[in-house]
């Protein structure tokens, strides 16, 4: 029988944390009596720093009961690169490894779904949305547009999927292997290439509490997607120049023609223009700069995380 870890990152869910707990402990419990999973197995909470009582209620669970275990990370590191230390401190102890979110939008009843798939074989096991019924229409638009945008931009990844997933052993130590500072999880698990399998569930409203990732954490993280695996971005820049010099050429041309005819020039036509290209020059400047950013941050090679207190049994 296999050992079992479920990784949770956990910033500021003390509403939800008792739900969360009772009913995963229901589960492994429950896989544990019928042989499923070996009674090894753990739930591993990952705190990011929070700034409530997460960290007090992990400890209070983990005295209460062996199955519950955490990682106090120094200081709030974004979910990102809490999830990877809770998946490079389980790598350790477990033969597969499931992540979910701590607010029980994720249904558990998907973990019986991953484990039948890991069975047959399979070493990465990704949870897809089966609908968006809970999403708002705004959310729903944005969120497909940005997996179709990821597509459109080479970036390999799976639709609808967000980090709800089952990994082997063997995906862990390949993706230990991945040195980048900047994560981008759904990204570089599906780079990984190991035989992979698909469990569709449908995702709740979160339980209780507000939910962590707003609209600018949204953006950012569809940035560091594209930013990640995509150099198109740089590619579009050149030809965005080209086919502006082109334009500038064409005015330059009308504009003589102009003259030679002794006909009047449109001065705001000619002002809009000009602010025009500043504009679009600013803007490949700005996404020039995302990607020196991101290099000047991986050449740094500063750890992606500290861990404060491990508690584990």
């Amino acid at each position: 029988m296999a050992i079992l870890y479920i990784v949770i990152p956990c910033y500021n869910e003390q509403e939800v944390l008792p739900e969360t707990t009772k009913r995963l402990c229901d589960k492994l419990n429950t896989l544990v009596i019928n042989g499923v999973v070996d009674a090894r197995s753990r739930i591993l909470y990952v705190d990011d720093g929070s700034r409530d009582n997460t960290w007090q209620l992990i400890e209070q669970y983990h005295n209460e009961s062996e199955s519950v275990c955490g990682v106090k990370l120094a200081h709030n590191r974004g979910h990102q690169k809490a999830l990877w230390g809770g998946l490079m401190t389980a790598m350790e102890y477990a033969d597969c490894v499931i992540s979910m979110d701590a607010d029980l939008q994720d249904d558990v009843d998907i973990i019986d779904g991953f484990l039948s798939e890991y069975a047959k074989g399979n070493e990465i096991v990704f949870g897809v949305r089966s609908a968006r019924k809970t999403d708002t229409a705004f959310k729903r638009i944005t969120a497909e547009g940005y997996y179709k945008l990821l597509q459109k931009m080479g970036v390999d990844v799976v639709f609808n999927h967000a980090d709800c997933r089952l990994m082997s052993k063997r995906a862990l130590q390949e993706l230990s292997r991945y040195r980048e500072v900047n994560l981008f999880l759904r990204g570089m698990v599906k780079d990984i290439g190991l035989q992979t399998s698909i469990v569709t569930y449908e995702r709740a409203e979160r339980f209780a509490g507000e939910s962590k990732y707003p609209l600018t954490k949204m953006l950012a993280l569809a940035v560091d997607g594209i930013t990640s695996f995509s150099v198109l971005p740089l590619k579009l820049i050149t030809r965005l120049g080209a086919f502006i010099s082109i334009l500038s050429l064409c005015g330059m041309l009308a504009g003589i023609v102009l003259a030679i005819l002794q006909l009047p020039c449109a001065l705001c036509f000619l002002l809009s223009s000009i602010w025009l290209v500043c504009g679009i020059l600013l803007l490949c400047l700005g996404i020039v700069a995302t990607y020196i950013g991101k290099l000047y941050t991986e050449v740094k090679d500063r750890p992606r995380y500290a861990a404060d207190k491990l508690l584990i049994k």
